[in-house]
């Protein structure tokens, strides 16, 4: 099967998930990522975190027990001149927010709300499909590629990314591409994955 096929299909077991489930994952993948993230300083600790769109976990219940907990949270903004690459703005109840071309919501772009990646000390990021050797398959865009290659290559060495996903969305093996990086962690409602 290739990437493309792969993820379409994983994409359609995720929006057949009934709505009730759906519910119920995402208040498990919460309560799994405030016990991740036990033992930080909240007021400061930057955790960047996502709005789930086209049949992701839902992250509602992620970004309450975040606000919370006193966490300072970000959100990606699509870059406005760098084609394929995110920003991340500040993100609290009060943000206003927009949809960017994809139709997803984001907070309205502000120079003074940017928060540079080597700020951010979790990186919460959306999949369609993962492996059992932490391997990523996302949405085709490139976007997270682009963000995690500055983890990968030593410039934001203190970030740590997590995917988040449901247990639905494992495959055993993934066609993995040069430009692929593996997550050392992701959070299922069933599992809490290392590797």
């Amino acid at each position: 099967m290739t990437r493309q096929e792969l993820r379409r299909k994983l994409q359609q077991i995720r929006r057949s998930l009934p709505q009730d489930y759906a519910k119920q994952a995402g208040m498990a993948v919460a309560d799994a990522v405030e016990q991740r993230l036990r033992g930080l300083e909240p007021a400061q600790t930057t955790v960047a975190v996502y709005h789930s769109f086209a049949g992701e976990l839902p992250t509602q219940p992620v970004i309450q027990r975040l606000w919370e907990n006193g966490f300072q949270t970000v959100l990606p903004v699509l870059h406005p001149f760098a084609k394929g690459h995110l920003l991340f703005l500040r993100y609290s109840p009060d943000t206003r927010m927009t949809q960017n071309k994809y139709g997803i919501e984001e907070p309205e772009l502000r120079v003074d709300n940017v928060v540079p990646l080597t700020d951010i000390d979790v990186l919460l990021l959306p999949l369609v499909g993962f492996d059992e050797k932490g391997n990523r398959l996302g949405m085709g865009g490139g976007y997270y590629d682009r963000t995690l290659a500055h983890w990968y290559n030593g410039h934001t060495p203190h970030l740590f990314p997590i995917g988040l996903s449901y247990d639905e969305q494992r495959v055993s093996e993934l066609p993995v591409e040069a430009w692929d990086i593996p997550l050392p962690e992701i959070i299922t409602p069933g599992k809490h994955w290392r590797f």
